[in-house]
């Protein structure tokens, strides 16, 4: 369980604060919703849901520009939402219909945006780590001052392949932010089992990678570190290791039980550090809004879903022609 911190200190405007808190009640309800869906067999193979963890994508995305990148594991939804990709392309991928991101062959696990530059999705643990170095390779190239963000979890932090990312990462200066989404189970084994060292970030040391440990219930502390990060990258010093610790209220998958933790354990997350509550609180102690506007907001919010559900629900599925396609690239577009 992620340790107690202090509130972050940021400036922010009630402007900012409101966006923050209707994105990640946006992600809450998309996620409620998507497990609804999953229970009624509209959403079939796996669905990880990201419901507890919201305050890390909305804190990050805060913090990135236009034309950032971003790579992912399965846990993905909350960082589609969070990065502007449409909720009905999100929803109707999920349920394997054709007005999905990746006209529903893809998935919960493998969907991306050109236009949005999210890069997917990765069923493969820790796979996504390499590619978001290749990103960032691809952006010093080129010379455009963009930076990528590449998320895995705790579990992956162990993977063999994200420690060859580092030292590559850091020879090359490469403009990538590492961030640990350190939910304290991975999979279902507790990081507390399954790895030795206390510091997940303080591994990049051994490459000289910089980096830092953030309360991933904290939206304002996920951004104000995410902008420390993005300007330590943007100013050419290499890539730095944002450790997140969060955590998630529902199990690994749909089809995870969690009982290696107990329910109280759980509720007393939920009371005591949700990431959505604690803005909520923020909002109405500030006088910045009150609770029927508050009310309103999630009433808009459960619109949208629903919407996107029923747009899943409506949208065709593939024709069977689908099947040849997007199997080999015929253009290998150059971008300047």
């Amino acid at each position: 369980m992620p340790p107690k911190q202090a509130a972050a200190k940021s400036n922010v405007s009630a402007d900012e604060l409101l966006g923050h808190y209707r994105e990640m009640l946006l992600i809450r309800r998309f996620e409620e919703k998507a497990g609804q869906l999953y229970g009624m067999g509209l959403i079939g193979g796996f669905c990880h849901l990201y419901i507890g963890q919201e305050a890390v994508v909305v804190g990050l995305e805060a913090a990135a520009d236009e034309g950032d990148k971003r790579v992912t594991s399965y846990r993905d939804h909350g960082h589609m939402l969070a990065c502007g990709m449409d909720p009905k392309g999100i929803m109707a991928e999920l349920t394997g219909r054709e007005g999905g991101f990746s006209k529903g062959k893809g998935g919960s696990m493998h969907m991306f945006s050109k236009e949005k530059h999210f890069y997917g999705g990765h069923g493969i643990v820790g796979a996504q780590v390499p590619l978001g170095a290749g990103l960032a390779f691809s952006d010093k190239y080129k010379g455009n001052d963009r930076v990528t963000f590449a998320y895995f979890g705790d579990g992956a932090a162990n993977q063999g392949q994200v420690y060859e990312t580092y030292n590559m990462a850091q020879l090359w200066d490469l403009p990538v932010i590492f961030v640990i989404e350190n939910n304290g189970y991975a999979m279902g084994t507790s990081v507390v089992r399954s790895t030795k060292s206390p510091s997940l970030w303080e591994r990049g040391a051994a490459y000289g990678i910089k980096g830092e440990e953030v309360d991933g219930m904290n939206v304002l502390a996920v951004k104000e570190a995410g902008e420390r990060a993005v300007a330590h990258c943007r100013a050419g010093k290499g890539p730095y290791i944002l450790e997140v610790k969060t955590y998630r209220y529902r199990g690994h998958s749909m089809s995870d039980p969690a009982k290696y933790r107990t329910r109280d354990e759980v509720q007393k997350m939920r009371d005591e550090r949700d990431p959505i509550e604690q803005v909520r609180d923020m909002l109405l102690t500030g006088k910045h809004a009150t609770d029927d506007d508050l009310k309103a907001i999630d009433k808009e919010i459960k619109a949208i879903v629903n919407d996107a559900a029923e747009f899943s629900k409506e949208s065709p599925e593939p024709h069977l022609d689908e099947l040849w396609t997007d199997i080999y690239a015929t253009e290998i577009p150059q971008e300047a």
